[in-house]
């Protein structure tokens, strides 16, 4: 009941009483003998207050969740736009988000959690934009001197994003950063190891390496779904984050239907729900 509005109606007249009412949370303090329709201004003045002051704060939430859709909106564009550089990638930050997110789900993550994991994930290969396309776009597995180039993407996609404190953009940031770190310290871009690598960047690496497994390149065959998940397990303990992977078990016939809703050369358009399950 905290956010009625309470008129204290009183014989007590003291100051004290008055400051002790106001000082409890009264809007309005009268004391005896009233005057019925003084009262009942002062009380539809009051309510005309609340209203407003209600109002406003709708207007509020309605601005800030504007605002909040609009980041949305410019983080999805963006991972699209990274993924328009490897067209072989196709509708992979579509399937990219949904995994992490049935990941997080599976791993006890709340819901404000996976809600941000969910949304910040397009952007895991933002810094591939940096990318030189003879590189990127190479038709073959990279050479000695090709790889130090293309493990800066992590890097560059967190200079892209920046440091913020808004949680979505810095869970970008986050997710950029670290999602191939691997669990054994041999990852990439700082070698971090165990549970200094985010939790976020953990998940994601296994979403990003089931997607890699599963989909085709010019240099290997596509895996089954099946084969890919053993590969997956194998890697616990040196690439994955072993305590994830009942999680990414548990998830996994549902990350299966995903992958047949949103399979390469699918056409899907740029603005796209990707909260369509």
């Amino acid at each position: 009941l905290a956010d009625i509005p309470v008129v204290f109606v009183t014989g007590m007249d003291e100051i004290a009483d008055e400051s002790r009412g106001f000082d409890v949370g009264a809007v309005d303090y009268i004391t005896k003998p009233i005057s019925p329709p003084v009262l009942a201004r002062r009380v539809r003045t009051h309510l005309a207050l609340y209203d407003q002051n209600r109002e406003l704060e709708y207007l509020v939430h309605q601005r800030t969740r504007e605002l909040y859709q609009t980041r949305l909106q410019i983080i999805r564009r963006l991972g699209r736009a990274a993924e328009f550089k490897d067209r072989e990638t196709g509708n992979h930050i579509v399937r990219m988000s949904h995994y992490t997110r049935l990941i997080g789900l599976a791993a006890n993550m709340n819901e404000y959690q996976v809600d941000l994991l969910f949304n910040a994930a397009p952007m895991h290969d933002i810094g591939k934009i940096g990318i030189p396309d003879r590189i990127l776009l190479k038709p073959g597995r990279l050479d000695a001197d090709e790889w130090p180039i293309m493990r800066s993407h992590p890097e560059i996609g967190a200079e892209i994003i920046g440091e913020h404190s808004n949680d979505l953009l810095r869970y970008a940031r986050l997710i950029a950063l670290t999602h191939h770190e691997k669990w054994d310290g041999s990852g990439y871009p700082h070698g971090r190891k165990g549970a200094d690598i985010p939790l976020i960047g953990r998940i994601t690496a296994i979403a990003d390496g089931f997607d890699a497994l599963t989909c085709a390149r010019p240099y290997k065959p596509a895996r089954a779904v099946a084969d890919a998940a053993r590969v997956i397990e194998r890697g616990g303990g040196s690439h994955f984050d072993p305590d994830l992977l009942p999680a990414f078990k548990r998830a996994l016939p549902e990350i299966e239907r995903i992958r047949n809703l949103y399979a390469a050369g699918k056409q899907i358009p740029l603005d796209h729900d990707l909260t369509a399950r």
